[in-house]
């Protein structure tokens, strides 16, 4: 009895390993609260409650790359007004492009394009305090468990150019409150073997499927999970003059400084 019993129990622990997921690619929609980062109300007006757009996590064995999913001729949320003015906002999080992750080595790589030029912004992966909880949902068939720790918000900025029937510009930035700790909770699931989440986050015993940063203020949620990786996708990026975060955002607020109104234009991906 006692034999047949660490038979099965072999056998479930077998299973269990068999259907563990070492490589793929994650599908993730972000939905941003734009409203809770911009409080003036004449500029709410000019745009959408939420901004949502489609990412993609590509993981094997140590290595993960997040990147933005293009859309194709997808309408600029963004874009407002009417009659003989123009608006253009754009939104940055602080940072663009592809994020490359090599967990094995504790290092990250964001390709970004910045005033024409292309940068590769080297940063340590910290290990993150994570309080993983008993909790457990299904999310596109995959148990996952509830982890939670606090962070300090990022800076956003938002700068508009408008212009009048006269002629007249103006630009004017906004900036996210620094310093304020918000709550993360993650979703992550130990079937995916990766500690890569969506963006910045991960560190955690399987990868992460949702994510809500502040209490619902930017939501990440996998929306299909496939099991196969393109190669080419998990190199690791060279092109570009490496920088530091510290230099890299410097470098922005430069950038916006010197550039006058009507003149400034800058993307960001991530």
């Amino acid at each position: 009895m006692k034999k047949t019993f660490l038979i099965v129990a072999g056998m479930l622990s077998l299973s269990s390993l068999l259907a563990q997921v070492k490589e793929g690619t994650v599908y993730f929609d972000r939905k941003m609260n734009m409203h809770r980062i911009i409080q003036d109300e004449q500029m709410r007006a000019m745009m959408p409650e939420f901004r949502t757009s489609k990412h993609m996590l590509i993981f094997k064995d140590s290595i993960s790359v997040y990147k933005t999913v293009p859309e194709d001729e997808a309408p600029d949320p963004f874009a407002g007004g009417g009659g003989g003015g123009g608006i253009v906002m754009r939104f940055n999080a602080g940072g663009a492009g592809d994020l490359f992750k090599n967990f094995s080595q504790a290092k990250s790589i964001q390709s970004s394009e910045m005033g024409g030029k292309n940068f590769l912004i080297i940063d340590s992966i910290k290990q993150l305090p994570w309080k993983i909880g008993t909790e457990t949902k299904q999310i596109l068939g995959y148990t996952c468990t509830k982890a939670t720790r606090k962070t300090m918000q990022p800076v956003a900025v938002m700068r508009t150019i408008s212009a009048g029937g006269g002629g007249a510009t103006s630009d004017t930035t906004v900036r996210r409150p620094q310093g304020k700790e918000v709550e993360v909770v993650a979703w992550y699931t130990e079937s995916l073997i990766s500690p890569g989440g969506p963006d910045s986050y991960g560190q955690l015993p399987g990868l992460i499927l949702q994510l809500d940063i502040d209490n619902g203020a930017t939501i990440y949620t996998a929306t299909e999970v496939k099991n196969t990786t393109n190669p080419k996708d998990l190199v690791e990026p060279k092109k570009g003059k490496v920088v530091t975060r510290q230099e890299y955002q410097k470098l922005m607020m430069d950038l916006m400084g010197s550039q006058g109104p009507g003149n400034f234009r800058m993307n960001s991906n991530n």
